[in-house]
């Protein structure tokens, strides 16, 4: 599967490094093929290719976007038509003052992405936990996987980024259409809250039992 990473920091770094080691072609969309943060991204994987944004795009099946949320609005309208019939995975999060909803909960971050690209297949997901998790989704000492969960309106879309999930060594879940969205943006502020705030583990996830 052919991969554009827009975004390759702390959460999309480690994905696009792991999704790169297990066989798939990771591009890297750059409108600074120099910046720190593709050599960062190429210093812990040379295997990881570098293209101009709107050719890492147009190239690709499936796109992460791993960006600071107030980056997004500008990021996706100029890349509107080059996403169109893309799988577009949204691994951001509105974030606001003193860890509140960034868009005051009035709808999801997903969603306004949505509107502003809407021949692309959003799926939120890679969304609710920290970059330590990114990094390493093992949890060896117990037989269940840590849960992933994602959300979207388009089932195909869904498959695929569920596919990738498990690939990456979670549980995909799969919680319904975009409007979960805003209900995975809270779960992500409540691990936020717990973690950055409390000084409970960044190792810490969900986790779904069956019977």
């Amino acid at each position: 599967m052919t991969i554009a990473f827009i975004g390759y920091g702390n959460v999309g770094a480690p994905l696009a490094d792991h999704l790169q080691g297990l066989g798939h072609r990771v591009t890297l969309a750059a409108d600074d093929a120099n910046s720190d943060s593709v050599r960062k991204a190429l210093a812990r994987n040379a295997g990881l290719t570098v293209a101009p944004t709107p050719d890492a795009v147009k190239g690709a099946d499936v796109v992460f976007l791993a960006t600071p949320f107030q980056a997004n609005r500008e990021v996706l309208e100029r890349l509107a038509g080059d996403l169109k019939g893309k799988i577009l995975v949204d691994c951001t999060n509105p974030v606001g003052p003193q860890l509140t909803h960034g868009l005051k909960s009035a709808q999801s971050g997903s969603e306004m992405m949505q509107a502003l690209v809407p021949g692309a297949r959003v799926v939120k997901a890679f969304s609710i936990y920290g970059f330590e998790n990114f990094e390493d989704s093992a949890y060896p000492a117990y037989d269940v996987k840590p849960v992933m969960m994602f959300c979207g309106n388009d089932a195909a879309a869904k498959k695929t980024v569920g596919e990738l999930i498990a690939q990456l060594g979670w549980e995909p879940l799969d919680v319904g259409g975009l409007e979960q969205a805003l209900h995975l943006e809270h779960m992500t502020l409540l691990w936020v809250r717990m973690v950055r705030v409390n000084g409970a583990s960044p190792h810490m996830v969900w986790a779904v039992l069956r019977r």
